[in-house]
């Protein structure tokens, strides 16, 4: 017995036990193997006129026989010699495709594409097996020769019988434990499974001999109530697909196929809303073929869900999901990225150079976003369904981001315009705006119909400004960190910003001073507090803590009353807090309970002030206010005393 070299049994203990996590790739190694046998036999053609072969004579063959407990991978390829055992399998971590990649760099061009590079994918085979033996018999050799190890001390090398040219790698599977169940790997299902998960795309083909079922012939003398007999029969078929569809030519594939294509490798039902594709050249070349699902998925929200797309060097899948390749805001987008110029680690599962990555995926993000305002702008309907599905992400992206990505993210917003009663972009909004409107002007709550029935919002539709309804729970929080939104200001000769151009402010239209009221209308209300300082004083104490203060509204025309919030905090995002985990719920907002000095209910408190009848007060008071908080859609403190409250009223 040899022994192997370089410190060979930590080594080999380090490349079984603790290289690869996931034992199912050993297949994956192997054929990747195989396939640079086979591309190093037909590079040799290339560059030798003496050896006559086609590629289409070339191929990559599995089998395995479930009493025995083996897997057989064979290939035709350029096969190795007593020598080539010797180092190529004796020496851990000797890659000799790395060699034949280096020294004939500048000649493989696209026909020849060999993926191994650290000598170890061959060693994953001990993870599922007990013992490994090689035949292989060199081209052009008459002698074929075998390497067989039980992968702990050593290795044997004796003399051979092979057929032709190439290599046969004969796996004897380990024994099941309670752990571990190698019977899955000894199956027609499983070894097909393995083949199309991790190299379908090997550019020779992967061929296996399969089950399959057909119908006898129906024998002449069959009578009327004759059945049809079915049989089982086997045929070798080519498992992989060859060529990736994100390789081949656009004006090749019909939308059909990529269509197919997606549903099949994502597993949807539905077909994608949008597919685009990205090919790169350069000191980093790859191809990417990305997917908009048609449909969200049902865990998208979840904690549970997993963003990234498929990472595929020199068509061999690396990782299923790759989250370095896309930013949270575009979780959703499904795709495949292959590069033969990634830096892989040595288990080939995580990449060393994270920067080749981030180099991908700020491309890919500025795909993403390109073909997204395509489809807003040539699809309107077909973008409306995407937002509807996906544009909570958009906005969750701009206010984690602390409002950095809305200059990318925020002109693919939708909302709801209570003027127009359709969805429009801001941009859209800030075309339709009176000349004399300062700001953007919106409304948070459950639902648009209940929204458009605040008198806060009717009373900003009276003066001819539209109101964004927003009834999704993100939309207050990306507003605040947008701020504004809109063009940079314009500016005169001087170098001087132009009065009414620049951004627009984000305003809810519940929070704060709106400041379109006019001057007449401010002094009113002014003279109002003044007049009725006493009544709005004993307002609040009736109130206590429950708001900040109780002022004569500016902007209320039919409404006797109307909760509004001073500060960051609206009755929307205390509403929302209320029902996070974490003591989110101890945010509140600075309420303040502003009153219709126009209305006539505000001249029956005024009367039963002067008349010194301090329970009318407090039970207008408080019904007032309870009402208030119901038409904004808040829980009022107590429901039964609003309803005691009420009662009395009309008694």
């Amino acid at each position: 017995m040899r022994k192997f070299k370089t410190e060979s049994k930590k080594l080999l203990d380090l490349m079984i036990n603790s290289i690869y996590t996931n034992r199912e790739i050993f297949l994956r190694e192997l054929i990747s193997n195989a396939s640079d046998a086979v591309d190093k036999l037909y590079f040799k053609s290339l560059t030798d006129s003496s050896i006559q072969l086609t590629k289409d004579q070339l191929g990559i063959d599995v089998a395995f026989d479930k009493d025995a407990r083996t897997i057989t991978v064979s290939d035709n390829g350029i096969g190795m010699t007593q020598e080539d055992l010797d180092r190529n399998l004796g020496t851990i971590a000797h890659s000799d495709s790395m060699a034949f990649k280096q020294e004939n760099a500048e000649q493989q061009g696209d026909d020849v594409d060999i993926i191994g590079q650290f000598g170890v994918g061959f060693y994953s085979a001990f993870m599922v097996a007990k013992s490994v033996r090689v035949v292989s018999k060199a081209y052009g050799s008459d002698q074929a020769w075998a390497w067989e190890s039980d992968g702990v001390e050593g290795y044997t090398i004796e003399e051979a019988q092979r057929e032709g040219n190439g290599t046969d790698i004969i796996l004897t599977l380990k024994d099941n434990t309670d752990e571990e169940n190698f019977d899955q790997f000894l199956s027609e299902y499983g070894l097909k499974d393995l083949i199309k998960r991790y190299s379908n795309y090997v550019r020779y083909p992967v061929r296996m001999e399969v089950s399959k079922s057909r119908q006898k012939p129906k024998p002449e003398d069959a009578g009327d109530d004759y059945k049809p007999e079915y049989e089982q029969y086997t045929e070798v078929e080519t498992i992989n697909s060859m060529v990736p569809i994100w390789k081949r030519s656009k004006s090749d594939v019909q939308q059909e196929e990529y269509n197919e294509f997606y549903k099949q490798t994502f597993h949807d039902f539905t077909d994608p809303a949008a597919t685009f594709s990205i090919h790169a050249e350069g000191a980093l070349s790859y191809d990417a073929l990305l997917f908009i699902p048609g449909r969200a998925p049902y865990d998208l929200y979840s904690k549970d869900y997993k963003k990234g797309l498929e990472l595929y060097s020199s068509n061999v899948l690396i990782m299923e999901k790759c989250e370095d390749l896309l930013p949270d805001h575009y979780n959703f987008v499904r795709g495949v990225v292959d590069s033969q110029d990634l830096t892989l680690n040595i288990s080939r599962e995580t990449l060393q150079q994270n920067n080749q990555l981030h180099a991908i995926a700020r491309k890919v993000e500025k795909k993403v976003t390109s073909e997204l305002k395509k489809m807003l702008k040539n699809d309107r309907a077909a973008y409306e369904k995407f937002f509807e599905d996906f544009g909570r992400g958009l906005e969750y992206g701009i206010y984690t981001s602390y409002g950095m990505l809305k200059d990318e993210l925020a002109d693919l917003l939708l909302f709801y315009s209570a003027k127009e009663q359709k969805m429009v972009t801001l941009a859209e909004y800030l075309e339709a705006m009176p000349a004399d409107q300062k700001s953007i002007y919106y409304a948070a709550g459950d639902s648009t119909d209940r929204l458009a029935k605040l008198p806060i919002v009717n009373t900003v539709l009276g003066k001819g400004y539209d109101v964004l309804l927003c009834t999704k729970d993100v939309d207050e929080f990306c507003f605040q960190a947008m701020m504004t939104y809109g063009p940079e200001a314009e500016q005169d000769a001087e170098g001087k910003d132009i009065e009414g151009t620049g951004p627009k402010e984000l305003k809810n239209v519940a929070s704060g001073d709106l400041d379109f009221a006019s001057e007449e209308e401010k002094k009113e209300a002014e003279e109002a507090e003044k007049d009725n300082e006493a009544l709005l004083a004993a307002m609040k104490e009736q109130l206590g803590d429950a708001v900040t203060k109780v002022a004569v509204s500016t902007r209320l025309t039919d409404a006797p009353s109307a909760v509004t919030t001073e500060g960051p905090v609206s009755l929307e995002m205390e509403r929302l807090m209320s029902q996070m985990p974490d003591g989110m719920g101890e945010v509140k907002s600075q309420r303040v309970l502003e009153l219709n000095a126009k209305h006539p209910v505000f001249q029956v408190l005024k009367d039963a002030q002067s008349a010194g009848d301090a329970e009318k007060v407090k039970l207008y008071t408080e019904i007032l206010y309870d009402q208030a908080l119901i038409v904004e859609g808040m829980p009022i403190a107590d429901p039964v005393a609003y309803a005691n409250a009420v009662t009395k009223l009309m008694a």
